[in-house]
């Protein structure tokens, strides 16, 4: 199926928050790549350029939410302005979202936001180097529209300093892994958060490597570590999911 197979005509949201263009711009690329959607099909917002606008979620097909420098669980003190007006924007996004179960998939930086609106334990107890991490998913999981095509057991590409600790009971678990047990989640019957990038590939991991390498996910001397550490098994099962979100939700 290609782009103009898809039922209607509403566009897909990706919301973003970083800042340097150059992650920020291949981000979206491979978004694009991922989901077959072209440019006029996924509205891209930069939340930390400018105010979230008026989104009426009767007018979008579904909303994505990209991988962000942003931490929940950092104390409020060390949380720039930017952070916390996006933060304040997310919570009353997916105050409607959950509500209503619009179609949403957040992708890493969605565990942060709608981890935080379920209220879940969000912590650097389970927090994983940028690396690649074997995802199992649950029994809920292989049974779930969203993981249609997904073998039980796949690779992924994972970096971060926080990840939930428990999830609410209203919360269904899709995925784990050995060293984080909520990979992936959903809320009612639409509403997506994974804890891995689904929309990374090899060379999109090697860039956000490099522009973030000051930004305390590795250590100066653990470059050549980290690079080596994305390539030591192939990735190519999670951006899957990505296509499945946009054939369910096209409207």
């Amino acid at each position: 199926m290609t782009w103009t197979d898809l039922p209607g005509d509403r566009p897909f949201v990706l919301l973003a928050t970083r800042a340097e263009d150059l992650p920020a711009d291949e981000e979206y690329a491979l978004f694009l790549r991922y989901t077959g959607l072209p440019p006029e099909r996924l509205r891209r917002i930069r939340l930390e350029r400018e105010p979230m606008p008026p989104l009426d979620l009767d007018e979008i097909a579904g909303i994505m939410v990209g991988g962000s420098p942003f931490n929940a669980s950092d104390a409020l003190e060390k949380k720039s302005s930017v952070q916390r007006r996006v933060e304040e924007e997310m919570a009353a996004l997916l105050d409607e979202v959950v509500a209503r179960d619009v179609p949403f998939l957040g992708a890493c930086y969605g565990v942060g936001t709608l981890g935080t609106h379920l209220d879940a334990v969000i912590d650097g107890t389970f927090a994983e180097p940028i690396s690649v991490v074997e995802v199992t998913l649950t029994d809920d999981g292989r049974g779930d529209p969203l993981a249609a095509g997904l073998p039980h057991r796949f690779s992924a590409f994972v970096g971060h300093k926080e990840a939930i600790t428990t999830l609410p009971e209203t919360a269904v678990l899709l995925g784990s892994s050995p060293t984080c047990p909520v990979q992936m989640f959903r809320v009612g019957r639409n509403v997506y958060a994974t804890q891995f990038h689904p929309e990374l590939d090899v060379d999109g991991i090697v860039t956000r490597i490099h522009a973030y390498a000051g930004y305390g996910y590795f250590a100066a001397d653990e470059l050549q570590t980290t690079l080596a550490a994305v390539r030591r098994a192939p990735v190519t099962a999670p951006s899957r999911m990505l296509r499945t979100f946009v054939e369910r939700y096209a409207r």
